[in-house]
């Protein structure tokens, strides 16, 4: 009976990921902002792996946190200090929302968990526009900046701000006089382009994929090296094979709390891990266009470092901070 017991046990272990640990607590995943957007596709689908393989061996509670553009679930990730059952979605947009609503807290000075993705971010706009390519917006855009009213599911600082300002910046365009709307994710920033509060959208992409392919948007170009290979995005162009000397690249990860052990670290990063060397998560990269850019510990911190010199760098840059 012993061996039986010990062998059950063995097996419940093992079916509950490699890396189990003694705390069985069920875990929380906040995403920094409205749902349908970046964070929340990405730590949904994240959790959905992770629940699907049993890997914590507990559930998930997913909580959306709106506010000032990252920066609000940004200051209160700080305030659960030592809270080792709390993660949550970060990315470029958290990054620029410290700093364009002025606040102290970065995400380096949380615990680093993983990078997941890199994603690029597209040019958008409704069916109905009279730019049929990213030049026609380009030439109508240089000779009035102030007529075409752009926006982004990121306030400034975040990648649908940035990524604006330098390509205005690229055409020679004064950033400065950029008109840019910000919109708290992508179902708000569809609603805007759709009701034509806005003329041209930017983000990522997965976003709008069913607005796309029912033709209810447009992509004029992509922002990566290399073209998208979605059914729906496959035939927009890069910015770079349209002459504009630009690549933007946008990113998302996962934090925890400041406080907490490194064993519980070491141990959170082991889910991460074990989430993304799984077929699942692979799957996911694909649907979504996701580029695969996983790191963890101390080279996401280096990571977390590097972008934030990037987004203030270039917010001086522009004059925009």
């Amino acid at each position: 009976m012993a061996a039986a017991l010990a062998t059950a046990l063995a097996l419940t272990a093992s079916s509950c990921g490699v890396t189990r640990g003694d705390d069985s607590a069920d875990l929380d995943m906040w995403i920094p902002n409205s749902p349908g957007g970046g964070y929340d596709q990405t730590g949904r689908a994240a959790v959905g792996v992770m629940e699907q393989d049993d890997i914590t061996c507990g559930s998930f509670q997913v909580t959306n946190i709106l506010g000032a553009g990252g920066a609000a679930a940004m200051s209160q990730l700080m305030g659960q200090e030592g809270n080792e059952h709390l993660l949550m979605t970060i990315g470029l947009g958290v990054v620029g929302s410290t700093y364009s609503f002025a606040s102290d807290a970065r995400p380096q000075d949380a615990t680093p968990i993983a990078q997941l993705i890199e994603e690029q971010e597209g040019v958008l706009v409704p069916a109905e526009s009279p730019f049929e390519t990213i030049d026609d917006l380009v030439e109508a855009w240089k000779a009035d900046p102030g007529s075409i009213v752009v926006g982004g599911g990121s306030s400034p600082g975040g990648p649908d701000h940035l990524f604006p300002m330098q390509l205005a910046e690229t055409v020679g365009i004064d950033p400065q006089e950029v008109r840019y709307v910000t919109y708290d994710g992508g179902g708000p920033l569809t609603s805007a382009l759709l009701g034509n509060k806005i003329q041209v959208g930017f983000s990522g992409l997965s976003e709008f994929e069913g607005q796309i392919a029912a033709g209810d948007l447009r992509v004029l170009a992509v922002s990566g090296e290399e073209r998208l290979t979605g059914e729906a995005v496959k035939d927009a162009p890069t910015l770079t094979e349209s002459g504009i000397d630009l690549v933007f690249i946008n990113w998302r990860g996962v934090l925890a709390p400041p406080g907490i052990s490194e064993e519980r670290q070491d141990e959170l990063i082991a889910y991460l891990s074990e989430m993304h060397d799984s077929p699942q998560w692979q799957q996911t990269l694909e649907k979504n266009g996701w580029i695969d850019a996983f790191r963890t510990g101390d080279d996401f911190e280096a990571f977390l470092l590097e972008q934030d010199d990037r987004v203030s760098s270039t917010l001086e840059e522009l004059d925009l901070l």
